[in-house]
Order: structure tokens, then C-alpha cells, then sequence
């Protein structure tokens, strides 16, 4: 069938697919920068997350040791040790660092057993944890070190006595005595992180 006479059948401009095609464009780099920040957004999340996961994880850790802390010196050598020891010990530089190290019981569950263990903030913004093989130790017997905790830029280990003072030391003098009891244990222990993020995270511990 013919077209009907004087009748054109009309296409696009070259001006119309060009306006066309920027429209497409915009369209196109609009839907990219959404994707690109809902991507971003999960990401952040997602380390986030798992930041906040370990730290919990670790505090966790922290806090069932500290229940299970058992009011045993141990011997090393020739040498008794206090049950509990927090002192504070010079890192990389000019910078302390708190060292806490105590004997602990088995868990109830038995999938520990009784040991010594300690807590150390390292020069590589760690948190180490110390483990011996029980108690009592010949001279020499190193323990086993493992990071539980990274990205921490400090750490504050405090005590409380036995007259509710907090103390960055332990053992502690008692009243006319120049040294406390070996087998005593603080009344609580609070613990502040900063986070290399920026975020300060502070517990006690009973």
C-alpha cells in the first residue's frame, strides 16, 4: 500500500539523539554514584561490624578470666610470684604499658585447665594474651603469646582495693606493712581501649 500523498514520515534529529544521549548519560552516572555509595555504606558496615565483634569477643575473654581468677601465688624457680600482678612496663620509646598477669582456675565446663595467664598491650597496637602451661613453672618456661585484640592504640588497666581505690599497681601495701599478702586479688578491674579508630571503650569487671 502507498503512503498517502504528501505525507513524510519524519526520524529523529541529530540534536534529539544527542539531548537523548545526555539524558542517558545523566541517568547512567546518577544510578552509578547510588550503587557506588550503597557499596560504600555496606563495606563500612561490614568493618564495623566486624570491629566491634572482636571487641566484644575480647572483653568477653577478659571478663571469664578475671572470674575464674583463683588467690594462688605461684612459684617460677626459686621465686613466688603474686596471684595477681599488675604492674606497668616501658614499651617502644618512651611509652608504658600495663602488664596484667594472675592464676586462674579451669573453666566449669572443662575445656580448660588451671593456669597462669597475662594481658599485654605491644608496640604493634596489639593486645597480647600469655599463656603458661599450668601453675607453677620451672625457670625458663616461656609462655605461649597470642594478639586477641588489634587496632588498639592504648590501654588502662585500674584496680580496685580493698577501701574502693582504684590503682594502676597491684599488689598494693596494706596498712603498716610494706607489701600486701601474695594471694590477695583486686575487688574489680576497669579496663579502657582506645581503638585506632578513634573510639574509647571502657568495663569492669568484678
Amino acid at each position: 500500500m502507498k503512503p498517502v500523498s504528501g505525507t513524510r514520515v519524519r526520524g529523529f534529529t541529530l540534536i534529539e539523539l544527542l539531548a537523548a544521549l545526555i539524558i542517558l548519560s545523566l541517568l547512567a552516572l546518577i544510578s552509578y554514584r547510588g550503587l557506588s555509595s550503597v557499596l560504600d555504606a555496606r563495606e563500612y558496615v561490614a568493618r564495623e561490624t566486624e570491629k566491634w565483634r572482636r571487641v566484644t569477643a575480647f572483653l568477653a575473654r577478659f571478663e571469664r578470666d578475671v572470674q575464674l581468677a583463683a588467690p594462688r601465688p605461684v612459684r617460677a624457680g626459686s621465686t613466688t610470684i603474686p596471684a595477681w600482678r599488675g604492674i606497668v612496663m616501658p614499651m617502644a620509646g618512651e611509652a608504658l604499658s600495663p602488664y596484667l598477669e594472675f592464676s586462674r582456675f579451669g573453666s566449669a565446663a572443662g575445656t580448660d585447665t588451671a593456669r597462669r595467664i597475662a594481658y599485654r598491650h605491644n608496640d604493634k597496637q596489639e593486645i597480647e594474651l600469655w599463656l603458661w602451661p599450668g601453675l607453677d613453672s620451672g625457670p625458663g618456661v616461656a609462655p605461649l603469646r597470642y594478639p586477641v585484640l588489634t587496632g588498639v592504640t592504648k590501654l588502662d588497666l585500674h584496680y580496685l582495693t580493698a577501701n574502693l581505690a582504684w590503682v594502676e599497681t597491684w599488689p598494693v601495701a596494706a596498712a603498716g606493712s610494706a607489701v600486701s599478702t601474695v594471694s590477695s586479688v583486686p575487688h574489680a578491674v576497669r579496663v579502657r581501649i582506645a581503638l585506632a579508630s578513634g573510639e574509647v571503650v571502657e568495663r569492669i569487671f568484678q
